[in-house]
């Protein structure tokens, strides 16, 4: 048994050192995390292109956005995708992780939704808006109602925003902030809400209805992230190119019908 324990010891260290493949079970799997919804379907796919070069990954996903920076500032996770750069700066300010960003991945599109309206141009006098109750969020809904024409921003306006910064309000809209969660269920008691597309997709809205999308000029697209101490995983490197490759932009382009943009 020992000898035979040398043995196998001996010939994963030759592999290694004549960069031959090793066996799956040799390294454990990249454990990538992502929130719930349309995103992880993409992540799936990278993974199976993956494995065809005996890289082994598996995609984890999880409701609630807070927990997936820190599983990946623990160590549980090698990697995430879910967040734009504004949410991962704040995360970071605020809760001191030792995290970076890396590639650009997709825009996912937040849109303006309404159980009651067809059109923006029908918002009432003092209607209520439901907004993300996080600040990077918060600001990217206001930026897209500006780009509506329903507010005004003031001159200067970046990605930190809030309703303080409102230049113009012609219409007296009065603001909502909640958990971005629970945005969708909001619908029936505002006249409209801002919701990202992955809990918009979750609560069975569909992007195509929306009062207005994001385009894929959106400042808030989503980026990787890792550790500092493993953003040179060659691994990991090599996952990240596969799910920035011709196959995988034709997966996003096909499967989601132009309601996911990727960046590449």
């Amino acid at each position: 048994m020992k000898t035979t324990r040398r043995h196998l010891i001996a010939a994963l260290g030759l592999g290694a050192t004549l960069g031959l493949a090793l066996p799956a079970w040799a390294a454990d799997p990249l454990k990538i995390g992502v929130s719930a919804g349309p995103y992880g379907d993409i992540l799936r796919h990278t993974a199976e292109l993956a494995a065809a070069q005996g890289i082994e990954a598996e995609i984890i996903e999880f409701t609630d956005w807070p927990l997936i920076n820190e599983a990946l500032a623990h160590g549980d996770l090698d990697a995430n995708n879910f967040q734009h750069i504004p949410y991962l700066q704040n995360q970071i300010t605020a809760r001191g992780f030792d995290l970076v960003p890396g590639p650009a991945s997709i825009v996912v599109p937040t849109g303006v939704y309404s159980a009651r309206l067809t059109s923006l141009a029908d918002l009432p006098e003092g209607g209520t808006i439901a907004i993300p109750n996080d600040p990077s969020n918060a600001a990217r809904a206001l930026f897209l109602l500006e780009k509506a024409g329903v507010i005004r921003l003031k001159e200067g306006a970046g990605i930190t925003a809030t309703v303080l910064d409102l230049a113009g309000n012609p219409r007296n809209l009065r603001f909502v902030e909640l958990d971005a969660a629970q945005l969708p269920t909001s619908l029936p008691d505002v006249d409209a809400a801002v919701i990202t597309l992955n809990y918009a997709v979750l609560a069975g809205l569909d992007p195509k209805t929306a009062l207005i999308l994001e385009d894929e000029h959106s400042r808030w697209h989503l980026v990787w992230a890792t550790r500092r101490d493993n953003a040179e995983d060659a691994r990991l490197k090599t996952f990240i190119d596969l799910y920035r490759s011709p196959e995988v932009k034709e997966f996003i382009l096909t499967r989601f019908d132009g309601t996911i943009l990727p960046t590449w």
